[in-house]
């Protein structure tokens, strides 16, 4: 089968590289520059811009299937969420609807849809009304958020000896591997109009979470807990700054104090050792 992933320099969208050539597929890797990840050059490399439609130009003929992982995940002074999130992977859908694309993947994120004031969110529950609108036949994946996401938060508020947590209220998490999670998107690629809210098979509270990267680190326990009302005066400030990184604080107040558990567990990998193998080089 022939796939066109778009994202494929990412880190997910390595793992999906991966899993797509060991499994035999020709792919078409697409991405505003290629970077080594470690396998043997058993693809296509293209170079696009998602926001210019004519790089996109006969990207995905012959091709069976689209996978895109394409979105903002920084803060940004020049682009915004629905010009990538949204409008560039549109332009994607589009070429791919031209092309006569059979089936389109697209990665999304756990309740993207609850949230129109966060526009890292409302971007892409725009493109997902979009793409199940558009009559190809698609497969939305809502991942509740990926190991190396946590561990790169909790990570500096552990060695400096504390970590700090939002609101009063206990939220919890199932994340997933970017392994796991893109030998389950290879999986069900071909499914015919799904939406999957996917996570991993062990769910903690944040405070379960910190309390692990502690223990990993050979640290005392300290955790201590902000009004979450701290991240929307942050916001406001960036704002006004004109950082580009009230999107992001908006995006991580919102994940730090919403239930993020997915209702499909997938994969074998454990957050647990994966806490204690991230903090290695700290003892």
């Amino acid at each position: 089968m022939k796939v066109l992933l778009a994202g494929a320099f990412g880190n997910l969208g390595a793992d999906i590289l991966k899993k797509l050539i060991n499994d035999g597929h020709e792919v078409v890797a697409a991405d505003i520059c290629e970077r080594d990840i470690g396998i043997s050059k058993k693809y296509e490399f293209k170079k696009i811009d998602v926001t210019d439609a004519e790089t996109l130009k006969g990207i995905c003929e012959g091709c069976d299937t689209v996978i895109t992982t394409v979105g903002l995940t920084k803060g940004s002074a020049t682009v915004t969420p629905y010009e990538i999130d949204y409008k560039g992977n549109l332009n994607l859908l589009n070429e791919a609807k031209a092309a006569g694309v059979k089936n389109f993947t697209f990665i999304s994120v756990i309740k993207a849809d609850k949230a129109p004031h966060i526009p890292m969110l409302h971007a892409k529950a725009m493109f997902e009304k979009e793409l199940i609108e558009s009559g190809i036949n698609y497969v939305i994946h809502r991942p509740t958020g990926y190991f190396y996401d946590i561990i790169k938060v909790f990570k500096p508020m552990i060695l400096k000896g504390e970590v700090t947590l939002l609101g009063k209220k206990p939220i919890h998490a199932n994340v997933i591997s970017t392994e796991d999670f893109a030998e389950f998107i290879v999986l069900h690629m071909n499914d015919e109009n799904k939406t999957y809210n996917v996570g991993g098979k062990e769910t903690y509270s944040y405070e379960e979470l910190a309390t692990l990267c502690f223990e990993a680190a050979g640290k005392p326990v300290v955790i201590k807990r902000a009004p979450a009302f701290l991240f929307d005066v942050l916001a406001f400030v960036n704002k006004v700054k004109k950082t580009g990184k009230d999107g992001v604080l908006k995006f991580g107040k919102w994940t730090m104090t919403e239930e993020m558990v997915g209702d499909t567990v997938y994969g074998d990998m454990s957050f647990a050792h994966y806490i204690k193998e991230s903090f290695k080089e700290e003892n």
